[in-house]
């Protein structure tokens, strides 16, 4: 089984907007601490914020884990 690396794809996405990691933690509403230890993988960020930092990105939820339209997560 493939295991998210979201703390790759927060560094990906926020690099791909070519926004810092205090610009994230702004519009979060999060310390640029936070954002720091979620690129680390020190921790991961509130399930709750999972749609806004999406939002920031211009992406869906779906697509920040990494989960895509063809993914058969159900399949044994």
């Amino acid at each position: 089984m493939y295991k998210i690396q979201i703390h790759e794809r927060i560094a990906f996405f926020r690099k791909q907007k070519g926004m810092t990691q205090l610009d994230l933690a702004r519009a979060l509403g999060v310390s640029n601490q936070a954002v720091s230890k979620w690129e680390a993988a020190r921790c991961c960020p509130d399930i709750q914020l999972l749609p806004e930092i999406a939002d920031c990105f211009g992406i869906t939820v779906d697509e920040l884990l990494g989960h895509t339209a063809g993914d058969d997560i159900g399949a044994s």
